[in-house]
């Protein structure tokens, strides 16, 4: 039995992972989600976005995006867009992720994660105001990137 403690972090291989996502970080992992921490899990693509109320067009690029979230106990895992950002949701720096952007797959960000009220909340360092949220709303999960987007997700796995 593995548990989220025996399991290295990861990070974004250099320029990205590319096409393909890499294989799952938690996988076999036994830990139960902690405590307050929302089930994110899943495969997801974006089927409603929207910026300023408005809905963005069917050509904007986030409405291709698909990310899969891993959790175990108070550890997240989001892979989309060539990162993976692996986290402690502990609301610490230190614990949070340490990787780099996805626009360039070069800029270093670290930011803060914390579980409050169902919500997945990460904190950039150095923005003070600044969130990124996740959370469900019913069978869909919510993204909230600060005020650029929110956008709708449905599952593109099953699970049993």
């Amino acid at each position: 039995m593995t548990s989220v403690r025996d399991i290295p972090t990861a990070h974004t291989p250099p320029g990205g992972y590319g096409d393909e996502m890499p294989p799952p970080v938690l996988a076999g992992c036994v830990d139960p989600l902690a405590d307050g921490a929302p089930d994110l899990r899943g495969l997801w693509k974006v089927v409603d976005a929207e910026s300023d109320g408005a809905a963005l067009a069917a050509d904007h690029p986030i409405r291709q995006h698909v990310e899969r979230i891993e959790q175990a106990a108070d550890r997240v895992v989001v892979t989309a867009g060539g990162v993976v950002h692996d986290m402690v949701a502990d609301g610490t720096y230190e614990s949070g992720v340490h990787d780099v952007m996805a626009a360039d797959f070069t800029t270093p960000i670290e930011v803060a994660a914390t579980f409050e009220d169902g919500v997945l909340v990460l904190r950039p360092k150095g923005m003070p105001g600044v969130e990124v949220r996740r959370w469900r709303d019913g069978e869909q999960l919510v993204w909230q990137y600060h005020t650029l987007f929110t956008v709708r997700m449905e599952r593109a796995d099953r699970r049993s």
